[in-house]
């Protein structure tokens, strides 16, 4: 009979480049993303017992992964205002109160994505990046398969609308869609145009 240790170091070796690549994709540092892998690691362990069989287990240390990242975006956020506020108080003090704004423009798609909500990026991430279908992001987020699929075809709507408005206002500068939204690290992108611009008519099947 299998052994938790050794339940847990199959599901360790089975899983860590997968858990590795998601963090990464989701974090602004290595030592952040080792951070992630490292916690949702701590609580399969301390959950042994609460894993699913075969490949739902990914599926969890997904779910589990992105509550680590959203309780790790809060702390930093907290951190930047802190940040922000000394940095006004600086300018206030060296420049006046005029705001300095900084040259150039983004790329449409970092603004489109920017313009969503976190759970809107999140579901387009999962299916760009990862490469979830339905029914595994609905896994991931622990809703039902029909609910993630309404959701998704939202965001997706949504990311179109964004976008309509974002070409209407700028011209996209040199580079692309590499730095859309914290693009994965090796500044591939020919995963995200099939995943994002498929048919209305496919969506709302």
């Amino acid at each position: 009979m299998t052994t938790d240790r050794e339940r847990f170091e199959e599901l360790f070796e089975r899983c860590y480049d997968a858990l590795m690549a998601y963090a990464v994709r989701r974090t602004p540092s290595a030592e952040d993303a080792a951070d992630v892998v490292s916690d949702t690691f701590t609580t399969a362990w301390r959950r042994i017992h609460d894993l699913p069989p075969g490949d739902e287990a990914r599926l969890w240390l997904y779910g589990t992964a992105r509550r680590v990242v959203r309780n790790q975006r809060r702390g930093t956020r907290r951190r930047l205002a802190l940040d922000e506020r000394l940095l006004d108080h600086a300018r206030v003090v060296h420049q006046g109160s005029r705001p300095v704004v900084p040259d150039g423009r983004d790329d449409t798609l970092v603004v489109a994505m920017r313009a969503l909500s976190e759970d809107d990026r999140e579901l387009l991430r999962l299916v760009a990046w990862e490469g979830l279908d339905g029914p595994q992001v609905a896994a991931v987020l622990g809703v039902s398969a029909n609910a993630a699929r309404v959701r998704l075809h939202r965001a997706r709507v949504r990311l179109r609308a964004h976008l309509d408005r974002a070409e209407a206002t700028q011209a996209p500068p040199a580079g692309g869609v590499a730095a859309w939204a914290g693009a994965p690290p090796d500044g591939s992108t020919s995963d995200v145009a099939p995943v994002l611009r498929r048919d209305r008519h496919q969506e709302e099947r």
